[in-house]
């Protein structure tokens, strides 16, 4: 049962005989699904991650520099920790049961009602906690060798380090994938709020045992003890939001039934499917450790490419229920409209976020991160990255996007297809553009490997006859283009006129805010006010669409 003070997102509330898509019976809507419009739900959701993410980039600065990259055994090391519960989360959390449990938990919801439904996220989530915490303990055991698997150019004290680190992370995996499978709850039930703050813990956690520390190896060990605080504090939260929004999620031991049998037939593809730009990066990653510092350098990277990522995670989780519903109902108007606002909206976000990665690399990273250990060369090689990761954010947004139109179709093993010819591509290009063009290569390799999987989503979809872009989404998506185009002309200006920019403030510094820091962010400011003002001069967005997408999908004015 709710109530008017829950955590929830259904105080702008339908009318509850009120169908949510036009067209759909009510009947077939679950009582407990999300209340509003699809991109309402992921702003929202948007904008509480992206608290997370700040908090994210204020960790990665401090960390950065007290470690540093190229200059220190412990930034290469302290990654490879990171590395392994970051797979893993993007794995459960925005993969397997993102895409796989919340449609099941919906169908559950809507024709079993809640009791059964929980029964089945309850036996889920007990099989769930005792395969992580088996792999756990088969990494804590074993890591020493998958150590020189996974970075065979590690070598005496780094590789030491690296296995030190990542056995005091891994107990986060067990932790972590039980908040990822009650996310999938919560998110069935229409409630995103718990679930894009929880991430923000991590950061927390970090930054207060970081902080006091004095040198690199303590801060090290320090962030690593806390990655481990942090699961279980998450894990805390979901459990009690959960329960508070009405769901008797339970702790028990696991059960093999039908339901779960099924489950798990559609979750591993889904996973492998789902995590496929992570796999990517996950084993090019490894010809970086030939190079010290390298995989920090990436792991820098991913702070800044991943951002606009957030967008495409936050439509995904959006759009899989009201996919699914749709497709239940046999509305086809409402998948394609659902399809072509969650492309569009979604790409409104990442071009303009590649452009800028692409006009201004290295004026990110060094007004970002030079500080400390971190110097002007580990700026340079970062920046040479990003700009390689750049122009594929698209890609990697578009991913998350149309996987979805096939999990709503109980159609996992597509996407996982598709995913494993992409791992091929990628580690094949990987070797040949890091011998040709040093860690760019790697870059450079994950990104042609997202766009062969778009290619190769979209493709099917068209074939099947399940989806093409309507002719107003390609309208709007060449009206974007050429906004984000004059953005990027503007950036790189920037780029070109760095000191001129910088010169007047000379040595001035608010707290520890010097010059090109506040000219990075008065940068980064003033084109999220512009970008927004180029799509209404070229008719990206109006103003209708723009009241219309701040408004309840039931609204008729909507």
């Amino acid at each position: 049962m709710t109530t008017p003070s829950d955590i929830d997102m259904t105080a702008d509330a339908l009318p509850a005989n009120e169908p949510l898509i036009e067209g759909a019976e009510p009947s077939l809507i679950p009582a407990t699904a999300p209340k509003r419009g699809m991109l309402r739900s992921s702003m929202i959701f948007t904008a509480l991650s992206l608290v997370s993410k700040v908090l994210g980039l204020a960790r990665d600065l401090v960390i950065s520099a007290k470690l540093g990259a190229s200059g220190t055994i412990e930034a290469d090391a302290y990654n490879t920790m990171l590395m392994f519960p970051n797979l893993f989360r993007r794995i459960f959390a925005e993969g397997a049961f993102a895409n796989a449990f919340v449609p099941a938990y919906s169908r559950a919801l809507a024709r079993d009602g809640e009791e059964a439904a929980d029964i089945l996220a309850t036996d889920a989530m007990a099989t769930l906690a005792a395969m992580t915490i088996g792999l756990t303990i088969v990494a804590q055991l074993t890591m020493p060798w998958l150590m020189y698997l996974i970075n065979p150019g590690y070598h005496a004290d780094k590789y030491k380090l690296a296995v030190l680190l990542t056995q005091i992370g891994m107990p986060y995996l067990p932790c972590m994938a039980i908040y990822a499978h009650l996310s999938g709850v919560l998110n069935a039930r229409g409630r995103f709020i718990l679930s894009a703050l929880a991430p923000t813990l991590l950061n927390v956690c970090m930054l207060v045992a970081v902080l006091p520390q004095k040198n690199a190896h303590d801060s090290a060990m320090a962030a690593s003890g806390a990655v481990v605080v942090a699961g279980i504090s998450q894990a805390a939260l979901l459990t009690w939001g959960v329960r508070h929004a009405g769901g008797k999620v339970l702790f028990r031991l696991p059960r093999w039934t039908p339901d779960i049998r099924a489950l798990l037939l559609l979750a591993v593809p889904g996973a492998i499917a789902g995590s496929g730009t992570q796999l990517n990066i996950f084993i090019s990653n490894s010809m970086a450790s030939f190079v010290p510092g390298a995989r920090s350098w990436l792991a820098y990277c991913d702070r800044l490419y991943q951002l606009p990522m957030l967008i495409g995670v936050a439509v995904g989780v959006a759009l899989l229920p009201r996919m699914s519903r749709a497709i239940h109902s046999d509305d086809g108007a409402d998948a394609q409209a659902a399809m072509d606002q969650a492309i569009v909206f979604s790409l409104a976000f990442a071009l303009p976020a590649a452009v800028a990665l692409m006009a201004m690399p290295y004026y990110l990273i060094d007004g970002l991160f030079t500080r400390g250990a971190f110097t002007h060369f580990d700026a340079g090689q970062t920046a040479a990255a990003l700009f390689q990761y750049g122009w594929g954010v698209p890609a990697f947004v578009l991913k998350r996007i149309i996987e979805p139109a096939f999990y709503a179709r109980q159609d996992t093993k597509s996407p996982m297809r598709f995913t494993l010819v992409s791992l091929a591509v990628n580690i094949g290009l990987s070797v040949v553009l890091f011998k040709i063009f040093g860690v760019a290569g790697i870059a450079a390799a994950t990104s042609i490997a997202a766009w062969i999987n778009v290619a190769q989503l979209l493709g099917t979809l068209a074939l099947r006859g399940h989806y093409r872009p309507g002719l107003r989404a390609w309208s709007k998506l060449a009206r974007l283009a050429l906004s984000c185009v004059v953005l990027g002309a503007g950036l790189y200006a920037c780029t070109y006129f760095r000191p001129q920019i910088e010169a007047p403030l000379g040595h001035f510094h608010l707290g520890p805010l010097h010059a090109k820091e506040i000219c990075v962010i008065a940068i980064v400011a003033l084109a999220a006010v512009v970008y927004p003002v180029l799509l209404f001069l070229f008719g990206g967005v109006t103003w209708t669409e723009m009241r219309g997408l701040l408004r309840r999908r039931g609204a008729k004015s909507a």
